[in-house]
């Protein structure tokens, strides 16, 4: 499984990279592949509710109706129904691809596991919902699909009487029918957005919505892809013959050619089969207990910035339990939720290196990966420098390999997530040896854990809204950064000895190093 991952995360890789040239950050469509996913279906609705105006649920009325929005009104009518229609088949293409690429990273175990399993329903949901669209078409696609989905339940022995008997003759389905299968249609769209909702429910900012050009820009697609190749019903029912050519949506449809291929019972296999995988993966094999942040109470003044900044809602505020005179709130870790990637730590105002005769203080660590253990490895790469000019260099454990990174006068330290990096701990650096502080980590819109670059750089921006921030004091020409990907190593490579070509030219024009200070 290991092999089956690394080589999907280089393709992955690949095409992202090729992708970014032109979309940066979020606008990425991999990067935004839920947010697309929720876009989608809103267009769903959207155009659904428009041709429900039209839509006439009977066995006459349900194919003159579509086609007379496709070919009367198709300014509008038939544009509206190739929206929903190809947003449909994105829905779906943008789902699957998401499943893959959270795979391929790894990021359905643990703490993560609610949102894999979560997201499952909402996938299985989107197929019988899509299939029953095609029904309400009723022309021959409908009614072959109507006629092989129930020979494919009737395989199941739990159906007194085979259900495919109401498909033998045009006058065995009624206008009932199409009433109640508007109603289930329907139905399984109000459960598809449940199912999405809980899927975001233990995620902080969780992106619902792609970014504003992201979005522009794939409506406009969908309404060139509408004008130039607009959906079209194919030929009206008739139950008193056998459909010939059948052109199908491979996006919903992929199952029926295996039908025939295999067998009715080979289809529910690979179905049950494929779904058990799912749904247990992220338990195969079974992982090892992960990291939990750690609340230090004395140090813990229920400044809600953890909170704030955590990306998967594991820490909470609840009324104070020591009796501080001062601090009326703790911070809480829900351990559920904690996948250990020390963004809290980060964020903690009392998160800083020793002064004075003062030791390393924080209110919330990660025990594994403590910030005694960020200090100490902080130090000793610093001490193994033997340059004019160095630099330390901060990094995550997701984003480019930082071992042996074969710049002379860098050395790297590689932490959970580069947001786990206390601010206080760059001037600290600075005040200690470092002639800069390179800080990389995941490419930008595909943080490991989320927003981790993101509060990188409102800190390195002086984000006075959101503390704590980089020092006053600390020159920004002495500060650089690169975000990278697991593939990008030698760009991150080229822009530290750029980096490092600018701060022998800011050491040229600004005379030695000044002592600047305290760290804070």
């Amino acid at each position: 499984m290991l092999k089956l991952q690394k080589l999907g995360l280089r393709l992955f890789q690949a095409v992202e990279g090729l992708i970014g040239y032109a979309f940066r950050g979020f606008s990425n469509p991999f990067y935004s592949l839920g947010a697309l996913a929720f876009y989608f279906f809103y267009i769903i609705v959207g155009t659904g509710i428009y041709l429900f105006i039209f839509y006439d649920p009977s066995i006459k009325g349900s194919y003159d109706t579509v086609q007379y929005l496709t070919r009367d009104q198709w300014y509008l009518g038939g544009i509206m129904r190739s929206f929903h229609r190809y947003a449909s088949d994105a829905l779906v293409l943008t789902m699957v691809l998401h499943i893959l690429r959270e795979f391929v990273l790894g990021r359905y175990r643990g703490a993560r596991w609610f949102a894999w399993v979560t997201g499952y329903p909402a996938l299985m949901l989107i197929f019988p919902s899509g299939l029953i669209g095609y029904w309400l078409v009723w022309d021959t696609l409908g009614q072959f699909i109507a006629v092989r989905s129930t020979e494919w339940l009737d395989w199941l022995p739990i159906f007194s009487e085979p259900s495919a008997r109401n498909f033998l003759t045009n006058a065995s389905v009624s206008d009932l029918f199409f009433r109640l299968i508007l109603i289930g249609h329907i139905a399984l769209s109000v459960f598809v957005f449940v199912a999405l909702l809980m899927h975001v429910k233990n995620i902080s900012r969780a992106m619902t919505s792609p970014p504003r050009n992201l979005a522009i820009g794939t409506l406009l697609f969908l309404l060139i892809l509408s004008l130039l190749e607009p959906a079209a019903s194919q030929a009206r029912a008739d139950l008193s013959i056998v459909p010939g050519i059948i052109n199908i949506d491979w996006f919903y449809m992929f199952l029926y050619p295996l039908m025939d291929l295999w067998s009715l019972g080979g289809a529910w296999a690979l179905v049950i089969v494929t779904s058990l995988l799912l749904l247990l993966l992220p338990w195969l094999p079974p992982q090892r207990d992960q990291p939990v942040a750690k609340v230090l109470l004395e140090k813990c003044s229920g400044c809600n910035l953890c909170v704030v900044d955590c990306p998967y809602e594991a820490i909470v505020l609840q009324p104070r339990s020591d009796g501080h005179p001062s601090y009326v709130r703790e911070a809480v870790v829900v351990e559920d939720n904690c996948v250990g990637c020390g963004i809290c730590t980060g964020a903690c105002p009392f998160s800083r290196p020793p002064r004075g005769g003062e030791t390393l203080t924080t209110g919330i660590d990660i025990p594994s990966r403590d910030i005694q253990h960020l200090h100490s490895a902080s130090v000793q790469a610093l001490a193994a420098l033997r340059a004019e000019i160095k630099v330390l260099v901060y990094g995550c454990d997701h984003g480019a390999v930082l071992d042996n990174l074969g710049v002379h006068g860098a050395a790297a330290v590689s932490l959970p997530c580069t947001a786990a990096l206390p601010a206080s701990f760059i001037g600290y650096m600075l005040r200690h040896g470092a002639d800069g502080i390179f800080l990389t980590g995941c490419r930008m819109g595909d943080c490991y854990n989320r927003l981790g670059n993101i509060w990188v750089e409102q800190r390195l921006a002086l984000d006075f809204k959101h503390r704590p921030h980089l020092p006053r004091w600390v020159p920004p020409q002495r500060i650089g950064h690169y975000w990278a990907g697991p593939g990008d190593k030698a760009r991150l490579v080229k822009a530290i000895e750029r980096f490092q070509q600018e701060l022998r030219d800011f050491s040229d024009n600004n005379g030695p190093k000044a002592e600047n200070g305290d760290s804070q």
